[in-house]
């Protein structure tokens, strides 16, 4: 293989809704952007995105968006948001599962699925990976796929993350943790 590289690289896989962009919270559940219009990036995330970037992380969004199964969201209306955040903040690909629990799939986090395929896709190291989520099921997926986890606790009124390496209130102290893990 002439003048490609054969090692495998480190990524940070975030979770999209309530990690890089703003949700709706109702009755304590987070609700993704309904449209482009609605898309608020939190804030730090930037900055943060930068940082990791500039260290050699891959960025990397891995979403479930079961809203399009469910027939209240277009394919359309989740591209364009995707569309927005690659060319806004770098980041290098997004994986989405557009399937609810009732489709069993193997792409839907929990399951590792995602992650796999975009170890696979990009030479990703998974063991000096971290994946980043605000929700159960994206730690349990980083942990599947024997990433670091790192869960963003926002305090929402559903089953809480377990078995994470560590808890925070933003990507910002994410990013500032994977940094100091590998010692920048």
């Amino acid at each position: 293989m002439r003048g490609r590289s054969t090692k495998p690289r480190p990524a940070v896989f975030l979770d999209r809704d309530g990690v890089i962009n703003r949700v709706d919270v109702r009755h304590g559940i987070p609700h993704p952007p309904a449209s482009l219009r609605d898309l608020v990036i939190l804030p730090g995330v930037p900055a943060a995105l930068i940082a990791l970037k500039a260290q050699g992380y891959a960025l990397i969004v891995v979403t479930n968006q079961p809203d399009v199964a469910r027939g209240t969201t277009s394919v359309e209306t989740v591209a364009s948001i995707h569309e927005r955040l690659q060319a806004s903040l770098g980041i290098d690909a997004i994986l989405t599962c557009l399937h609810d629990d009732a489709g069993a799939c193997d792409c839907r986090k929990p399951k590792p699925g995602l992650l796999l395929q975009a170890a696979d896709a990009l030479r990703i190291d998974l063991s000096s990976s971290f994946m980043v989520g605000d929700r159960w099921r994206d730690i349990e997926a980083g942990r599947r796929a024997g990433c670091g986890t790192i869960w963003i606790d926002c305090g929402y009124l559903e089953q809480p993350a377990v078995n994470y390496h560590f808890r925070v209130k933003s990507l910002t102290e994410a990013a500032a943790i994977i940094r100091a893990q590998t010692g920048s």
